[in-house]
């Protein structure tokens, strides 16, 4: 199983951050590969993502934890890959928050599929490309108003990404470390 885990820090309060993760049909909002998510029942979602190739890839997956404005982790439980992770969420300072993300995933096909989803796309700079587009849509003017209630709540609807150009390969995981580097964007990644 391959890992992966990255952190940035976002210009905006530790609350807004939690609100607006913690909705994962926000997720193709910022997500490239991931096409949609959909509340299929209690602490239960749907994720469709872009494969390579033009395929789809897609499973459910069971939220595991949610600490409110601290941390938040979830499992699949069935489909096309096996993968789990967390997010945690800290106050990083006045109207910061530093957010770190770790990435379990084993995607279809074991060892040949690795290789073939390397081919594709890079977990280690994917996590960090989307991580830059989540610190975009945080730090920008709309992004209080989208933690306020202008997104679904969990199980009222779901959220499609229509903007999507780029294929990758799809992770959800588990913290593993803080990070290799000092730097507040530094990212670890092995695979086993």
């Amino acid at each position: 199983m391959a890992s992966v885990t990255k952190t940035i820090v976002v210009n905006a309060p530790v609350s807004q951050v939690f609100s607006f993760w913690k909705n994962f049909e926000n997720f193709p909002r910022f997500m490239e590969n991931i096409e949609s998510i959909h509340v299929t029942g209690e602490d239960m979602t749907h994720w469709k993502a872009k494969g390579p190739l033009g395929t789809n890839v897609e499973w459910d997956a069971k939220t595991t934890s949610v600490q409110e404005n601290s941390k938040i982790a979830w499992q699949s439980t069935e489909g096309t890959i096996e993968t789990h992770g967390a997010v945690t969420f800290e106050e990083a300072g006045d109207n910061q928050t530093k957010v770190t993300v770790g990435l379990e995933y084993q995607p279809p096909g074991g060892i040949l599929g690795q290789a073939v989803a390397k081919m594709f796309s890079d977990p280690e700079d994917q996590l960090e490309e989307d991580l830059n587009n989540f610190k975009k849509v945080a730090e920008s003017g709309d992004f209080a108003a989208m933690t306020q209630g202008s997104t679904p709540a969990v199980g009222e609807g779901s959220y499609t990404n229509t903007v999507s150009t780029q294929q990758r390969d799809v992770a959800g995981g588990t913290i593993t470390g803080s990070g290799s580097g000092d730097d507040e964007n530094s990212a670890t990644r092995s695979t086993s």
